[in-house]
């Protein structure tokens, strides 16, 4: 993406598949099936094609296509870089488990300005509970049974214990939150692009929306510490693969070269090798072409 990135590193996990699962009141949740296994990754590494294939899912639900479409890309997005931490990502710390309470800043999700910690934890496993228990106001969790479950945990046992538990086969995300992450996502990259391509031909009202749009954006910011490699390493302390996304998605915004770009053709958001680029591809450029030919010959 830029340069910012090139010497950092970030762990996560995903496992190898997903399934939509309902609760016995219609809840849809996404979750790890029962039998995946875990994969441990960095989406660093992939940062510029992780934030594309955000917005397009977030462009297919503001396009307001049909459900099983919108639903496929969710969960195609899901297997390829995991779920996106919302437990961790909406409190002020991912440290709450440390505290009576969980507290929050304002988001979409949780209209609450706090809660119990283990109630909200709770909230992310619908399905089968977490065996957590306080000992002298300490959270305790004991993990047994799942010999991978366990060495995933002793793996990431550094971490704070609700991200830890967050990469558990057990933890699960609203569907409908999902869908919404997305759709904020690409209405901010909507809100920028159509700024700046239509500024000349947009009134200030129509300006003020936009900018309005754009304040709206932001989150809690992630941690760094550097880590003695190979080289001077900056990690990055996402705690949440969304609040990763949101500052790799921030820096390709400002980004000097504006690479993102919208398709004319297919509206897909794409990286563009220059700021004029308005095609993602040839084959858009000559569909496009050829319609525009046909409707020219059409009015004549």
């Amino acid at each position: 993406m830029i340069d910012l990135f090139k010497k950092t590193s970030s762990n996560w996990v995903r496992y190898d598949s997903y399934e939509l699962k309902a609760t016995d009141d219609g809840q849809r949740y996404v979750t790890p099936a029962p039998d995946s296994k875990p994969l441990i990754y960095d989406p660093i590494e992939s940062s510029g094609e992780l934030v594309i294939d955000a917005l397009n899912v977030g462009m297919l639900c503001m396009g307001r296509e049909k459900d099983d479409i919108i639903q496929a890309a969710v969960m195609e997005f899901v297997s390829k870089y995991g779920l996106l931490g919302f437990m961790t990502a909406l409190p002020t710390t991912p440290q709450f488990l440390d505290y009576e309470s969980a507290y929050f800043p304002t988001n979409h999700f949780i209209k609450e300005e706090f809660m119990l910690s283990q109630k909200y934890t709770m909230m992310f496993f619908p399905f089968t509970k977490p065996d957590l228990h306080t000992v002298k106001g300490e959270t305790v969790w004991n993990i047994s049974g799942d010999k991978i479950m366990m060495a995933l945990a002793h793996t990431f046992s550094a971490m704070p214990m609700a991200q830890n538990l967050s990469f558990q086969r057990e933890y699960a995300e609203p569907y409908d939150w999902l869908a919404t992450q997305f759709k904020d996502w690409a209405f901010t990259f909507i809100s920028s692009f159509m700024y700046y391509e239509d500024y000349d031909k947009n009134d200030e009202t129509t300006r003020d929306l936009y900018r309005q749009g754009m304040a709206a954006f932001g989150g809690i910011a992630p941690t760094y510490r550097i880590a003695l490699l190979d080289k001077p390493t900056i990690v990055w302390d996402f705690n949440s693969l969304l609040l990763g996304i949101q500052m790799m998605f921030s820096f390709a915004l400002v980004d000097d070269k504006k690479t993102l770009r919208m398709c004319k053709h297919c509206q897909k958001v794409f990286a563009a090798g220059h700021v004029n680029a308005v095609f993602c591809s040839p084959k858009c450029k000559n569909q496009y072409n050829v319609y525009k030919a046909r409707a020219k010959k059409k009015d004549t």
